[in-house]
């Protein structure tokens, strides 16, 4: 693999061989024949990976709220969540299930290409030396798994079927084949790949939750929670029987920190459809973006201007823990870079410690930067709000519980775009409103 000058891709194609050349100007060649015996070990491989339950664990792993996706961008989150929306009906199907089998041969042997999707050992059908037969895998490895986990709507016989998928040049930018569906994200995902600049495993997993949240199942369930929550609220509750629910929705869920977070966006989200907010609501964070890294304050965070980093309120959750001194020394390095924040400030699921020192630290804190600081119990919280925002509580309650619900049963992807599963949090939702 020869590196050269950054050119525009290109596909050379030779009596015996194809050599592309990406636009970073690195080789990459691809020999025709018979499988070579690296190539044959490296298939007994991924065959045994996959009998012993490869796939079948990886999803079940991906259906607890509590899985943790890492070593990946936001714009990789993107791309891979517009391959799962492309699916229709009618199309998008096939190329979805391709990059699952790539995405898990490239998890189970790194080494292995992923654009070489033919390898064979007879002299009449086409191979590469260092293939492997990927229409074999999808029909006895892939296609099953994904039919009885009900995440892909595919016939028996599998997704490699496709014509258009088994056309005799690499997977590239270049590969011509009239592909239906997201051609272009499946091959942006190939390429980060097979460049190394894409972790195939956590790429795999983001797949498979958004798949997850996009299931027929999971459609039934959300239908089922909306549909009790509608029930619900026919019985007019009363605006603390409303805080008490979600306070049991919180505690009684899977991951409940998270949970918590999404909860208290959800009250912003009212706040911000009743125009009671002088600013603009940002978007829910996702869990594997760092705050301080991201240059947030909190978990909500209510801006000067929209689309913009001038933070004048902001909330962070703190689920389990009550002593918060270092996470006030955290918040009074942040304040500095927005001097315009006029509240900041922790809810806690329980009774907050606030000691002397915490107290102290606290006034220090306002008076360095101008910005007036809590540390506040839930209840307490949503009192305080409630009172700061002059709030008529005789609908507020039940439109909370809607905003939670529509949340987590990905109804509001644009205000709350959560990209971990929430099957068992919906579950939890329903118990808790029966």
């Amino acid at each position: 693999m020869a590196k050269k000058e950054k050119t525009e891709p290109v596909l050379y194609i030779y009596a015996d061989r194809s050599i592309l050349v990406n636009e970073d100007g690195v080789e990459y060649k691809f020999q025709e024949g018979k499988t070579s015996d690296e190539a044959k070990k490296r298939l007994v491989i991924i065959k045994k990976a996959l009998e012993d339950g490869f796939l079948e664990n990886l999803i079940a792993e991906c259906q607890n709220p509590e899985v943790k996706i890492e070593n990946i961008s936001e714009a990789q989150v993107r791309t891979i969540e517009s391959l799962v929306n492309s699916v229709t009906s009618e199309v998008g199907r096939a190329i979805v299930g391709l990059a699952i089998l790539q995405l898990t041969v490239k998890s189970i042997l790194p080494g292995q290409s992923i654009r070489l999707h033919k390898g064979g050992s007879g002299t009449r059908d086409f191979s590469w030396t260092e293939g492997i037969p990927m229409r074999n895998l999808d029909t006895n490895y892939i296609t099953p798994v994904l039919r009885k986990f009900n995440l892909l709507k595919i016939n028996k016989f599998g997704f490699m079927m496709t014509r258009t998928l088994a056309e005799n040049y690499p997977y590239s930018k270049l590969y011509k084949a009239g592909i239906r569906g997201a051609r272009k994200e499946w091959l942006e995902i190939t390429d980060e790949v097979e460049r190394g600049e894409l972790d195939s495993l956590n790429a795999l997993m983001q797949l498979l939750i958004f798949l997850n949240n996009k299931s027929e199942a999971f459609e039934l369930l959300t239908t089922k929670a909306l549909k009790t929550l509608g029930e619900f609220l026919k019985q007019n509750p009363l605006f603390d029987d409303c805080v008490t629910v979600i306070s049991n929705f919180i505690d009684n869920s899977t991951y409940s920190a998270r949970v918590f977070e999404v909860s208290l966006h959800a009250f912003f989200q009212v706040l911000s459809e009743e125009k009671h907010l002088v600013g603009f609501l940002k978007p829910l964070s996702q869990m594997r973006s760092a705050n301080k890294k991201h240059g947030n304050i909190g978990d909500i965070e209510i801006t000067e201007s929209e689309g913009n980093m001038d933070i004048i309120e902001a909330w962070d959750a703190k689920f389990g823990k009550t002593y918060l001194r270092e996470e006030l020394e955290e918040l009074n390095d942040k304040l500095v870079f927005h001097p315009q924040a006029t509240i900041a400030g922790f809810v806690t699921d329980q009774k907050p410690n606030l000691k002397a020192e915490i107290n102290a630290r606290m006034q220090e804190i306002e008076e360095l930067h101008e910005t007036e600081i809590r540390i506040m119990e839930f209840k307490e919280w949503v009192s305080f709000q409630v009172a700061n925002y002059d709030l008529d509580t005789s609908k507020i309650g039940e439109k909370w519980l809607i905003a939670i619900a529509e949340s987590i049963c990905q109804k509001r992807r644009e205000i709350a775009p959560i990209d971990e599963p929430t099957t068992e949090w919906v579950e939890s939702f329903i118990e808790c409103i029966s």
